[in-house]
């Protein structure tokens, strides 16, 4: 089971990962409604390497970024959810518009967003700048949490 880090406890633990030669993988999102495109995103993530952080939009920033109706699930319990996924290793929050600042305090070894971003990966010239890699993997055909959304607003009668 993953842990839940504030950033100070998080930027902590990286630089002991970093000391025992591990290798952190780091990604980011909403994670509003889970589903199954989430988690084989982050298990492969997590498979290119020896711990996977997730780093989650706070209520405030999905709301900026998706509008007033979002989140579905607050952060208390989106994060408690990523907590319990196998693949994730530590969760934490983040506030700001973009995990820019957060993934140039961690510098991780490998930053991985699903290729629906791959136009703009926020903290990639910061990642490829320390020696890292910036990936796009390829997402989950049939899974979207706005498809989710509007096909359940659709079956309303």
């Amino acid at each position: 089971m993953a842990r839940f880090y504030s950033r100070p406890e998080l930027i902590a633990a990286r630089a002991e990962w970093k000391r025992a030669g591990q290798v952190v993988v780091f990604t980011n999102g909403c994670y509003d409604i889970l589903h199954p495109g989430h988690i084989r995103l982050l298990e492969t993530a997590r498979s290119l390497g020896d711990r996977l952080i997730l780093a989650l939009n706070t209520d405030a920033s999905v709301a900026r970024f998706k509008g007033p109706q979002r989140p579905f699930l607050d952060e208390r319990n989106r994060a408690e959810l990523a907590c319990a996924l196998q693949a994730v290793d530590a969760v934490t929050l983040f506030d700001e518009d973009t995990p820019r600042e957060l993934i140039a305090a961690l510098l991780p070894d490998i930053l991985v967003k699903g290729a629906d971003w791959a136009h703009f990966i926020a903290g990639r010239e910061e990642v490829e700048a320390a020696g890292g890699r910036v990936l796009a993997l390829p997402l989950e055909p049939g899974y979207s949490t706005t498809g989710i959304v509007e096909e359940t607003l659709r079956r309303q009668p």
